[in-house]
């Protein structure tokens, strides 16, 4: 008899996780890793959000919070959906919890049984597919490439709806291809979706990390609204990971739905942290502009550096501030000896022989490909790119 149950049994760990855990361990041991694998900006929290928090001990917020969290912030988070997405949620619309992936288990929580399909457009985020099989879901991936710019059509969509279909699920910009879909590409998804009667979660985390000047929520096409699950939190845009601060809009009934799960799960989130996100909910977007500046830069300086690598495919990721290039190129070829079958041998790869730790893309549904962050300095993305470089190319001619 085990010890543990099947259902953690059956979790996969996060190869997001797994692989910045291997990094710090081979740091520990005095090797020059440099980590492009987590999703962590390099910037500071904005001072004006660290003092709004100061000001919040100060107060004494110290004391449990609502489950569904400060009625001050959630007010706040429905005046934002409305500035910056054309999206009308009241505030007992609104869910604040530990993180947007708090958000996304609790959504699963509520709203799957047992055998319901939920669509996942490949690439997707990596604990989409585990929170969706722990909560009794059955995903079912529907395959891009870089060719499309890693972004499904309506056309596809329907073709992968069965009578099980219940939801879709899938992030823009993408975490991990930095695509971004335009309103005309959701109006046709949309169209689908509400033919079919399918609910949608929009996961729009990276939102404001964005270099086309246009936004488009999937709440916001007509009809939508009703149907969708739009899931956000201060993370990635406003450098707050550790703060632990997610929120979603949603129909009310599916809202108190995850506020009665919460309440049994962990209550209300951080009331520090909570206090310090009204203010950064409440900013004008353009405070972020240096943060996306930069990001914009970097972007650009990783797509050049790798178009120089032989072996290396890439789009032209829209936001984000990741890179999901196509190493397929390499597979059945030895690199130092090493046979390289897939991604995963890939990542691996790198992270022995350059010293660089990335993720395989078989861990967001696509095979074929690694992600790379460019959350971090430009000095240390032109190391990591010449380090990929140099060992991809020293060992491709060392096997000729």
């Amino acid at each position: 008899m085990d010890v543990l149950s099947d259902r953690i049994n059956n979790l996969s760990t996060s190869q997001t996780l797994a692989m910045a855990a291997k990094a710090r361990e081979l740091k520990a041991e005095g090797k020059d890793i440099i980590s492009l694998s987590l999703g962590q900006p390099d910037f500071n929290t904005p001072d004006f959000i660290k003092e709004a928090a100061k000001k919040a001990i100060d107060e004494n917020y110290s004391s449990y919070t609502p489950v569904e969290g400060y009625a001050e912030l959630k007010e706040a988070v429905s005046k934002k959906f409305k500035r910056d997405n054309n999206l009308d949620y009241k505030p007992s619309q609104i869910v604040v919890s530990t993180g947007a992936k708090q958000s996304l288990y609790n959504i699963a929580q509520v709203m799957l049984n047992d055998g319901d399909e939920v669509i996942l457009p490949a690439p997707y985020w990596v604990s989409y597919f585990e929170i969706i099989k722990l909560s009794g879901g059955v995903p079912v991936t529907v395959p891009t490439s870089v060719d499309t710019d890693f972004k499904i059509t309506a056309e596809q969509l329907e073709k992968a709806i069965t009578p099980k279909t219940k939801m879709m699920w899938f992030s823009s910009p993408c975490n991990p291809s930095g695509s971004i879909y335009s309103k005309e590409e959701l109006t046709a998804l949309a169209a689908v979706l509400q033919k079919h009667n399918i609910y949608v979660v929009s996961d729009e985390i990276y939102e404001h990390i964005n270099f086309t000047g246009n936004y488009c929520s999937m709440g916001s096409i007509p009809g939508m609204i009703d149907k969708t699950i739009t899931v956000n939190g201060v993370a990635k845009a406003f450098a707050m990971t550790g703060w632990r601060i997610g929120y979603i809009g949603a129909p009310e009934f599916i809202a108190k739905a995850c506020t009665k799960i919460q309440g049994q799960v962990t209550s209300g989130a951080n009331s520090i942290a909570q206090r310090a996100t009204i203010a950064a909910v409440d900013a004008d977007p353009k405070v972020l502009n240096h943060m996306v500046t930069a990001f914009h830069k970097r972007r650009d300086l990783i797509i050049n550096l790798m178009n120089d690598i032989d072996g290396f495919k890439n789009n032209i990721p829209e936001g984000a501030f990741y890179v999901f290039p196509d190493i397929s190129a390499f597979f059945g070829k030895t690199l130092n000896g090493i046979e390289i079958k897939n991604a995963d041998d890939f990542a691996m790869y790198l992270l022995e022989h350059a010293n660089v730790a990335t993720v395989t893309g078989a861990a967001f549904g696509n095979p074929d490909c690694i992600r790379i962050s460019y959350a971090t300095s430009e000095e240390q993305l032109t190391e990591a790119l010449r380090r990929i470089k140099e060992a991809v190319a020293i060992k491709k001619e060392a096997t000729v």
